[in-house]
């Protein structure tokens, strides 16, 4: 089973304290349900399109694996703890084989 990665691209942070409030929740909800931070923080060079905003890289052993976390209840509260703090978008992608 190939591996997964959870992407998550900022747009825009609203509210930074909202943001770190969830991180605090979302790191270890993540960690717990088998996810490995491989890169987060801001880019160090965009190209084309790009915004120049946080990205986050994260490594599961399966798609199934990964958006179980997402939709584990640990990882709902950190959701509710980031409110309207943050425009952004996740994306789960298989690795190729």
């Amino acid at each position: 089973m190939p591996k997964a990665y959870w992407i998550a691209t900022y747009r825009s942070i609203n509210d930074p304290a909202a943001l770190a409030a969830y991180a605090a929740l979302a790191g270890p909800a993540i960690q717990a349900a088998g996810g490995r931070f491989l890169a987060r923080g801001m880019p160090a060079k965009i190209y084309e399109a790009a915004l120049n905003q946080r990205v986050v890289l994260i490594e599961f052993d399966s798609v199934a694996q990964a958006t179980g976390a997402h939709d584990s209840p640990a990882y709902q509260e950190a959701l509710k703890a980031l409110g309207q703090g943050a425009e952004r978008e996740i994306r789960i992608i298989e690795a190729v084989a």
